[in-house]
């Protein structure tokens, strides 16, 4: 087993859980974890284990499409329950795919939607309008239904972060999926323990009060999975 230290939250006897950072379209990184989170459960088997995916599936990375698919599957490590959790980077790629605006189309494009299409196999040479047709409706669809924030016991997992001083019932959908400061900077207790991708840094961010887990594979930068397990934490990366 992977050496734990102490976790800033605590979750109840008997309950693991498996939260990957942003995937981006790394495609080979993410079957990897899933593949070390299934011989994690072989080796540590637990009564109760649970696979939360932090969102950012799509841009940049080499294949987009591949991750898609994956989720969307059926094939998955065999947890007791899975949460993929929605990214800014999923609400800019539906918004540019539901036509009609173009400063959407073009923000998604500046920020890695060309890599999205490409492994859609779009060509280059299409119109945004066409955008929307080249892409399955059940990935359009799935992508349009991932949950905001998902708590366990007492961590909250969500994309960005939160408001600090701002109840969790009050925080606004736009803060969840894009804020970096004043949450990054924010010492302050926060009423669960946040843990959250959005902002890439070499190595896992651990605070007293968040955890931050995206740690930048599609920049070269590892894909990496925090394991929670009572008051102990450890990591699996690929």
């Amino acid at each position: 087993m992977v050496d734990s230290t102490l976790a800033p939250g605590i979750l109840r006897e008997g309950l693991r859980v498996y939260a990957i950072g942003d995937v981006h379209g790394c495609l080979d990184r993410l079957v990897s974890l899933h593949w070390a989170i299934t011989a994690d459960l072989k080796a540590n088997p637990v009564a109760e284990s649970v696979l939360i995916h932090m969102g950012d599936y799509v841009d940049r990375g080499p294949d987009s499409a591949g991750v898609v698919w994956l989720l969307t599957g059926t094939v998955a490590p065999p947890v007791t329950r899975r949460v993929d959790l929605m990214g800014n980077h999923e609400v800019m790629m539906l918004e540019a795919l539901n036509g009609g605006n173009q400063r959407a189309a073009e923000s998604w494009l500046d920020n890695g939607g060309f890599s999205t299409l490409e492994s859609y196999h779009v060509p280059s040479s299409a119109s945004p309008a066409a955008w929307a047709e080249a892409i399955p409706l059940a990935h359009r669809q799935w992508l349009k239904t991932r949950e905001l924030l998902h708590p366990e016991d007492g961590y909250l997992f969500v994309h960005a972060g939160i408001r600090p001083g701002r109840a969790i019932s009050r925080q606004r959908p736009e803060d969840l999926l894009w804020i970096r400061d004043p949450f990054l900077s924010s010492h302050d207790r926060h009423p669960l323990v946040i843990v959250h991708g959005h902002t890439p840094r070499p190595a896992p961010d651990i605070q007293p009060n968040r955890i931050g887990i995206d740690t930048g594979a599609v920049m070269g930068g590892a894909l990496t999975c925090l394991v929670l397990e009572k008051d102990r934490m450890r990591f699996l990366t690929a």
